[in-house]
Formats: C-alpha cells, structure tokens, sequence
C-alpha cells in the first residue's frame, strides 16, 4: 500500500460551495480508486456512489410498497380514521407529501424546513379532498425526492445542510428522511391491510407460502439487491 497522494485540489484549496467551507480534496491512492478528504473524513467515491444507489432503490421501493397498498383501497377507505386519535391513510399521505416538497426542494442549498411550511395543516383533511387530489399531492413529492437525488453526486453525502437550523451531512438528513418515510409506509400497509381484510393482496410472500417462495428464489435469483419488501 503506498502512501495517498493528493491529485487534484480546487482554486484557493477550498470548494465556495461546500457549506463548511471544509477542505475539499481528491485523493489518488495506491489502489487507483478515488477518494475525497472532506475536512478531517476521508471517503471512497465508489462507497459514495454506491451510497446514492442504495438510497435511490429503497426510496423506490418503499413508494413501491405504499402505491400497492393505495391502490387496493376504495375511495372512501383512504380517509376513514380507526378513532379520534389516529391518521387515516390520506392524511398520512399528506404529511408525507408535505414533509417531502420541504426537505427536498432546494436540497442542498436551503434550510429543510421552509418557512411557508404549514405542518399542522398537513394532518387536516377538508371534507372536499379526492383521491385525485390526494395522489397529486403525493406523486409531487416523490417527485420532489426524486429529483433530488438523482442531481447528488458522491462528493456531495458528505456536504451539510440543515433542517430547522440543525446541521446534518447529506448522508444524514437522507438517512432521517428514508426512516421516516418508512414508519409512516408501514402505517398505510397496515391500515389498508385492516380495510382489506380477506381481500386484501399480498405486497410480500403470503401467509403460509413461505417455504414455497424460498425455493422458488433460490431456483431463480439474479444477482444484486432487490427493494424493500412488506415481510
């Protein structure tokens, strides 16, 4: 193993858009991989480029999960509420929606949290909403997501943003985002799986097929990951 060389270094040793204002420096070593020092960090670009792919698949794949739960409700099941205390299915999707069009508009250059954001009233449904309107909420904040993360490049995970003055790296404030959107995805599989009953159509391998499906996906695997699943 030789010793890590520096390859190349920005104007004046420092990148202007890198929010720290750290150090930001490629690294050649003697593996010939690329590596970026971001202030006292050292990291692998193919660990960062691997990072965003993996973020990209499990945010797919939990929409995945949602839109196939959604999508076997009636209209009126989106909005019905178990008591006076619990979300329904659309207002869950509305604070998603809403969480999602204020962290990720702006991503890296504005605070998480924007100031016309109205929280509360994400958990407020008037009598008037459509299921259409409730999926063009929805759909736009994926898209907000979405877009987000296919612009991120590896030497961005480690850059920081803030989310309600809090300074997270990129990494983290995506790590958060992708738990929260899964506690509140596993709500809608739950509650539309309580709608649906016996009618309800499995979004993972269905009860007592266990074994069935084990050997079926060992006969057939493809190499490399798959989603996230329900189960």
């Amino acid at each position: 193993m030789g010793e890590a060389k520096l390859a190349r270094r920005p104007p004046g040793g420092k990148d202007a858009s890198l929010t720290i204002g750290a150090t930001f420096e490629y690294i050649d070593n003697s593996c010939a991989q690329t590596a970026f020092r971001y202030g006292d960090a050292i990291v692998n670009n193919d660990l960062a480029t691997h990072y965003l792919g993996e973020v990209r698949r499990q945010f797919r794949g939990h929409k995945r999960l949602a839109d196939g739960a959604i999508t076997q409700l009636k209209d009126e099941e989106l909005f019905v509420a178990l008591d006076p205390e619990a979300n329904s299915i659309a207002v869950i999707m509305k604070h998603i929606a809403g969480n999602m069009r204020s962290r990720f508009t702006d991503f890296l250059t504005t605070d998480g949290e924007k100031p016309d954001r109205r929280r509360d009233q994400e958990f407020e449904i008037d009598v008037r909403t459509t299921r259409a309107e409730l999926m063009r909420w929805w759909e736009e904040g994926w898209e907000r997501v979405f877009s987000a993360i296919e612009a991120l490049k590896p030497e961005d995970v480690m850059r920081t943003v803030t989310i309600r003055g809090e300074a997270h790296t990129v990494l983290q404030a995506i790590n958060r985002q992708v738990a929260h959107y899964a506690y509140h995805i596993g709500q809608i599989v739950f509650l539309a799986k309580h709608f649906r009953s016996a009618d309800w159509k499995s979004l993972s391998i269905p009860r007592g097929k266990s074994e069935e499906f084990n050997r079926r996906a060992i006969s057939e695997r493809v190499p490399g990951p798959s989603g996230p699943r329900a189960g």
